[in-house]
């Protein structure tokens, strides 16, 4: 059965001072039924993606969602969590709902409050999403870990931060002309490239615009049947949802290839019938530079130890071959951890439909996938979104 996106809500990534998730998750219920012409007695069960693992005290949340509106009273709601692919997690939970006929919509909400905690602290609950046994003494959380994989990448293929630093230049870039994104700051190749007091190395040779930000935010979507959907006002059909884990231990793995990722993005392609060739853009997992540098052959674009290309040769720029984060990615719009997911397929779902805002959105764009993983490619979720209405 085909399920669609039938609308949506996204607030600002930030620091957002005046919300917590709470706040946040009433924001957005109501603004995403708002947005499908759904009332929420119309909604059969609610997904909340919330990483937490303790960023917020109230650690038990899916019934936050019921104080939108009374009318979601006594209906199912469920607490979903997969690492930095919790939102997409959940997403997947609401799709396997409306395949198994149990209902017709699902409201899907993914959320964090982040920044009101000292970063060192945020790192050392993040670092909980690695295997503790081998990878809990890594210095700088993930930051260390990601280098650590630059650096066996660099041993194999060379030196690449010329395209880390084009990476973080274009998704600034991007993300300056995206009134949703934390950071909105163009800074340009140069500031990018060299180490400086503002932007110093944090675990070499990751410096500190290779780094997504410590964000708050929330974003939620709204899941029904194609035949529903074309009832509707909008309907964003799932070509594909593709999901596959990969192992935990970082020892049990060649390091220098996302061998999950590929696997999830050659599923998601055998199941929409497409190729990496025919799509119009890409939403992709930047949590860290060389994350996106490595996915560029994860998703097909360039052969292993090649992804330097699509950056350097401007594939991956809006105006490219293959426009990749034209939002800006992680490291530009934010990653609140259990909102992202679900923050990438509402921007994916508004380039489909030729509505994201003017600045990002991508010409012509009508085939949209995206990337989103848990811990270091252990967790890897593509889908692939086509507007149907």
């Amino acid at each position: 059965m085909t399920v669609c996106i039938v609308g949506w809500a996204h607030t600002k990534f930030g620091k957002l001072e005046n919300e917590d998730a709470e706040s946040l998750i009433k924001k957005v219920t109501q603004e995403s039924l708002d947005d499908a012409g759904l009332a929420a007695s119309d909604i059969d069960a609610v997904y909340l993606g919330h990483y937490n693992n303790g960023l917020s005290t109230q650690d038990f949340t899916s019934s936050l969602v019921l104080q939108a509106d009374k009318a979601f009273r006594f209906k199912p709601a469920t607490r979903v969590e997969n690492a930095c692919a919790t939102g997409s997690a959940a997403i997947h939970q609401g799709i396997n709902f409306i395949r198994a006929r149990q209902g017709r919509f699902v409201l899907v909400v993914g959320v964090e409050k982040m920044s009101h905690l000292p970063s060192a602290e945020v790192a050392n609950i993040l670092q909980r999403a690695c295997y503790m046994k081998e990878e809990a003494t890594i210095e700088g959380g993930f930051a260390g870990i990601f280098a650590g994989i630059a650096q066996a990448y660099f041993r194999r293929h060379g030196d690449q931060s010329d395209a880390l630093a084009r990476i973080a230049a274009k998704n600034h870039r991007n993300g300056a002309s995206n009134p949703l994104a934390h950071l909105q700051k163009d800074l340009g190749y140069d500031f990018c490239r060299n180490v400086s007091e503002k932007n110093p190395m944090v675990a070499p040779p990751l410096k500190r615009t290779d780094c997504s930000p410590i964000s708050d935010g929330a974003a939620a979507v709204v899941l029904c049947d194609l035949d529903t959907a074309l009832t509707l006002q909008k309907a964003v059909a799932f070509r594909a949802a593709a999901h596959v884990n990969d192992f935990l231990p970082m020892s049990l793995r060649d390091m220098t290839f996302l061998e999950g990722a590929k696997m999830a993005w050659q599923k998601a392609y055998s199941e929409a019938g497409v190729s990496v060739k025919d799509l119009d853009l890409v939403e992709t997992h930047d949590c860290f530079t060389m994350a996106e540098l490595m996915e560029y052959e994860a998703m097909g674009l360039t052969p292993r130890g090649e992804g330097a290309r699509a950056i350097l040769e401007g594939w991956t720029e809006k105006g490219g071959v293959l426009p990749v984060n034209p939002s800006g990615g992680l490291k530009s719009k934010g990653h609140p951890i259990g909102a992202t997911g679900v923050s990438m397929h509402v921007l994916a779902a508004m380039q489909a439909t030729g509505s994201a805002p003017a600045g990002i959105q991508v010409k012509d764009a009508s085939l949209a996938g995206l990337f989103n993983m848990g811990g270091a490619a252990v967790v890897n979720y593509v889908s692939i979104l086509e507007a149907v209405r």
